[in-house]
């Protein structure tokens, strides 16, 4: 059995819906482990590109009735998420503890029993209520225990309540206008399950992972979900005890896992030559990482992985990460790499679809 990346690529497509659209908005944030939500738009436009039948504000609307849940999860960005794959990630997210480690707590200025106190605090702040920043931190501050920490719980960054939400006491509530709301998700989100215990939430995120982004390996794995901040031996062992649920296989001399009742599929999947145009933050490069130098070549890393941890649209051909674009108004300028030409066929098919993605009549296309 010899496999390519270019049949994985090809594979990782399709299951990803961006070479098969799905019919439902939660079909396509489950297969995806959850959609990047710390922009809007790009969020949005991440689930139009994958739907037959994109619809203006759908990601938005799941949120507000409750279907989803928007919280910070991977590696600490806001997320919309299907409840119960966010109460396993989240599982895994609290077991790592990275709130109880020194360096944390010297960037962010509360101690571990701080946290513990706060998070309780908050919990019985959010009880029956959905609170603006302003009336949260108002809320949590009049008691003062918590008065030193105003200043960062009204940060934008939310570097303190991360913790919260990984431990499931708090997540984003609808917007009011333009001001932010927090709830709790026991009382938000509809058929939220409570956060398991780390081995029994395991499975479901590492299989849901694999489903989407196999092969990989676990360090790829926890990379994507905390930054590489769980315990090694307790990772492996999660792997381990997967047993024939997964096969570990090699591409072009990477070995990675697989689950195994997709095995016969990537086998039999055929390179293609497809043509995408995929947004900001999208999950394509999110989820295997932009280090990851097959997807995305290492010297045009910093042009998708930017400053402030931007991530660009980008240009996937035939699978790989092949450039950039940038839209303004209606034109989008594409900016391939190594001052390639734009490509052949299928890159029209590929615009008109952005375009109906975007809710446009038509896109002017420019080469920078």
């Amino acid at each position: 059995m010899r496999l390519t990346w270019d049949q994985v690529f090809a594979w990782r497509l399709r299951r990803q819906y961006v070479a098969a659209p799905a019919t439902q908005l939660t079909e396509i944030v489950a297969r995806l482990c959850g959609v990047q939500a710390q922009v809007t738009s790009a969020a949005e436009l991440a689930v139009a590109l994958r739907g037959s039948a994109p619809q203006a504000g759908a990601l938005v609307g799941a949120l507000n009735d409750r279907t989803l849940i928007k919280t910070w999860a991977m590696r600490g960005t806001l997320h919309a998420l299907t409840p119960d794959l966010a109460a396993a990630f989240l599982s895994l997210l609290a077991s790592a503890r990275t709130w109880e480690r020194p360096v944390w707590e010297r960037n962010f200025g509360a101690s571990p029993a701080e946290v513990a106190a706060l998070t309780e605090r908050v919990r019985e702040v959010l009880d029956g209520a959905v609170l603006t920043r302003e009336e949260l931190v108002e809320a949590v501050i009049a008691d003062p225990a918590f008065h030193r920490l105003g200043e960062q719980l009204r940060s934008g960054w939310g570097a303190l309540l991360k913790p919260l939400a990984w431990q499931g006491a708090i997540c984003h509530g609808p917007a009011q206008g333009s001001k932010i709301t927090f709830a709790d998700p026991a009382q938000l989100v509809d058929g939220w399950p409570g956060l398991p215990e780390p081995d029994a939430a395991a499975p479901l995120a590492i299989t849901a992972y694999l489903g989407a982004y196999g092969p990989a390996t676990p360090e790829a794995f926890d990379a994507w979900l905390s930054r590489g901040s769980l315990r090694r031996p307790v990772l492996r062992r999660w792997f381990s005890e997967l047993g024939e649920t997964v096969t570990e296989v090699e591409v072009e001399g990477r070995s990675g896992y697989l689950l195994t009742e997709h095995l016969d599929e990537l086998v039999a999947t055929k390179p293609t030559k497809a043509v995408h145009l995929l947004g900001g933050f999208d999950q394509y490069v999110l989820g295997p990482g932009t280090a990851d130098t097959v997807l995305l070549p290492g010297d045009h890393r910093a042009k998708v992985s930017r400053t402030a941890g931007w991530i660009s649209p980008i240009v996937v051909v035939g699978g790989r990460i092949a450039g950039t674009w940038e839209l303004a108004d209606d034109t989008v300028t594409v900016a391939m790499f190594d001052g390639a030409p734009l490509p052949g066929k299928g890159f029209d098919a590929a615009v008109e679809h952005l375009a109906q993605a975007l809710g446009r009549d038509a896109l002017t296309v420019h080469a920078g």
